[in-house]
């Protein structure tokens, strides 16, 4: 009777440890799901990382700059629809934003008026708001007849293909920035279909024009047209991560590109405001 009762606790030991092990293993489970839907809300609705691949936005932002975009200011989209929820502020003259536009091959498009292209993501400068005139006359951009000012400051800045650019400070609004001038190059001042663009542009409603800060060097609104706020993401406030490298993700899961490759420890943390 002794040996039948101690096989029943072993049995019972056995068995409690058992569901412990399982229930541990469920919980876990639970605790991961949980943790990548909360990730996904927050990306979807809140903050979304966007790494920059390009030189148009020089010198504000440089190949390799990581930063956040701020999904909620504008209001978040519902997944799957074109359903905005209501956001805290409309955009504003002079800020970063990350949009989505159309490509087919080399083209762009603005994504509403292309469905069918695939999509990608750009990074500018709202220049133009809805029903705003923007002229281009004797080297300077107007805005509602007013020019936006532009002070060289006499200094250049040196591209990864060795071009030197001039640098000047812009005031538009309450916001400052600088912009690079190619004096070698005119910039894209053409549409996608060739014809050259007739100044002014009035900016519809509901949609808004787009410039890169490298203005000669920058297929932005002046090439293929302005941007409805729907495929606006929301303004790019901080930069996270630094490093001057442009490769794929087998270049970075490379130990070696991490002790190799420059970081710009100086950039991380820089307010985009």
């Amino acid at each position: 009777m002794r040996l039948k009762a101690k096989e029943a606790t072993k049995d019972a030991e056995a068995e409690s440890t058992e569901q412990r092990a399982e229930g541990g293993f469920w919980e876990q489970v639970t605790t991961l799901t949980l943790a990548v839907l909360i990730a996904l809300c927050v990306r979807q609705f809140v903050i979304e990382p966007f790494r920059i691949p390009s030189g148009s936005m020089f010198p504000t932002l440089l190949i390799g700059d990581h930063l956040f975009v701020n999904k909620f200011i504008y209001g978040p989209k519902i997944p799957f629809t074109e359903i905005r929820l209501p956001g805290l502020r409309k955009p504003e003259r002079g800020e970063v934003v990350v949009f989505t536009v159309a490509k087919r091959g080399g083209d762009t498009f603005p994504a509403d008026r292309e469905p069918q292209f695939s999509r990608e993501e750009f990074v500018k400068r709202i220049i133009g708001l809805p029903g705003d005139e923007i002229d281009f006359r004797n080297g300077k951009y107007y805005v509602n007849g007013a020019a936006i000012e532009t002070e060289p400051l006499g200094v250049v800045f040196e591209d990864p293909k060795g071009m030197l650019l001039d640098v000047s400070e812009v005031s538009l609004g309450p916001r400052s920035f600088r912009i690079l001038d190619d004096p070698y190059n005119p910039g894209p001042m053409r549409t996608t279909e060739g014809a050259a663009i007739s100044w002014p542009i009035r900016v519809e409603e509901g949609r808004y024009l787009m410039l890169g800060d490298n203005r000669d060097h920058s297929k932005d609104s002046r090439v293929w047209g302005t941007v409805r706020l729907a495929e606006i993401k929301g303004p790019a406030f901080i930069i996270y991560w630094s490093w001057d490298f442009n490769g794929g993700w087998l270049e970075v899961l490379n130990p070696l590109t991490w002790f190799t490759v420059e970081k710009r420890w100086d950039r991380i943390g820089d307010l985009l405001f």
